[in-house]
């Protein structure tokens, strides 16, 4: 018999989206813009407690539309993280810009401030700084404020993972000139696929909805002034959000206590670490991972491939981008000599399952797996 499948992060759904979406089709706002966009808007300003907000069609577009309205324009230089998925880099590329790529921190597995430092002495005018959360634990995001403050050059917060998650009690993703937020199937909420664009600044925001839009002129006629996209969310899929939002805090605890389990779980087994927490914020741990000491025979690879035999899903962590086939002419920054941080973390770890619908069950199954790899 085919044992059930645990999965790393799978949506999680409630009855309050069918709800919002019945109301959708119930009054024919099925295409993109609508009531649910416009109410989804605004709850997602207010709970991250920001002034404004875009609904659009991916985390990948926000980042996009931040880009542009960073006024980063072909051949300048963004500095970005280099521990992340590639979205968040893509975007710097759509413009024609050039990433240069900064190292991680051992404390949260973040942007290194000391490395951002450094990248500001061999390139002292970059036009942006895209720092990620990563697995949902917030960055020492006051340094890097701080630094992109002092060079006047703007910061993109890419909190795609970290919905929920606060530093100093401030929201990721509020920090920045822009933040944005990922609904990707996979993410602390969903609505299957969209982002979200936040920022203090009423007019960008209003400039990101009409770039959205098609960029299209208030003509009565078709007409454009300047390249658009088409990037809106849907009214029926911001109805998902709108029900999916009603439980995040719900969520985050869950995947919170996800973590706490397999931290003590683990306790005893020097050999294994958990991925590290800011102690100045409170992550909403999307992600549990591990890294494993390389002294130890065990390798990442063994460990997800002892649980894909029971059907469990894993992932390995974030192959950095400095290291990836397409970046291989882009920059790197780093503060030490040797293999880099973001390197030795992707080199040691993985992404354990996190799904908030385990069992205790499920988590004993996975817990109990790993720990045989290390003999116990």
């Amino acid at each position: 018999m085919e044992r059930k499948r645990i999965y790393l992060s799978s949506p999680t759904m409630h009855g309050e989206e069918q709800a919002f979406v019945k109301e959708a089709f119930d009054t024919n706002w099925v295409a993109p813009l609508g009531p649910n966009v416009d109410a989804f808007e605004r709850e997602m300003a207010s709970y991250a407690g920001i002034g404004h907000a875009a609904a659009l069609s991916a985390g990948t577009a926000a980042l996009h539309l931040a880009v542009i309205l960073s006024n980063v324009k072909q051949g300048d230089v963004v500095f970005a993280s280099s521990l992340t998925f590639s979205a968040s880099v893509n975007p710097v590329c759509y413009e024609k810009a050039v990433p240069v790529f900064i190292d991680s921190e051992p404390d949260t597995w973040n942007m290194d401030p000391d490395a951002l430092e450094r990248a500001f002495e061999k390139y002292p005018r970059p036009a942006a700084v895209i720092a990620v959360h990563l697995y949902g634990t917030p960055a020492k995001i006051d340094r890097i404020r701080a630094i992109c403050d002092a060079h006047h050059v703007p910061l993109i917060e890419d909190a795609a993972e970290s919905l929920g998650a606060t530093f100093r009690g401030k929201m990721t993703g509020t920090f920045g000139d822009f933040g944005i937020y990922s609904f990707n199937g996979n993410k602390i909420i969903t609505t299957s696929g969209g982002g979200m664009l936040v920022s203090e600044d009423e007019a960008a925001i209003k400039r990101a909805r009409f770039l959205a839009t098609q960029a299209r002129d208030p003509a009565r006629h078709y007409q454009h002034s300047c390249i658009g996209y088409n990037y809106r969310m849907s009214n029926v899929i911001a109805g998902i959000g709108r029900g999916q939002l009603l439980h995040l805090e719900e969520h985050k605890a869950k995947k919170q206590a996800i973590y706490r389990q397999y931290r003590e779980a683990f306790r005893d087994i020097p050999e294994i670490s958990m991925n590290p927490m800011n102690p100045e914020g409170e992550a909403n741990n999307w992600l549990s991972c591990m890294t494993i000491d390389p002294a130890c025979p065990v390798t990442p690879v063994g460990v997800m491939d002892a649980l894909a035999e029971y059907n469990i899903e894993t992932r390995p962590i974030w192959k950095p981008m400095h290291l990836q086939p397409v970046f291989s002419n882009c920059d790197f920054i780093q503060t030490k000599e040797g293999v880099s941080v973001s390197e030795d973390i992707f080199n040691r770890g993985l992404c354990l399952p996190s799904d908030i619908k385990n069992t205790p069950e499920d988590m004993e199954l996975i817990i109990s797996v790993v720990r045989r790899q290390f003999g116990r």
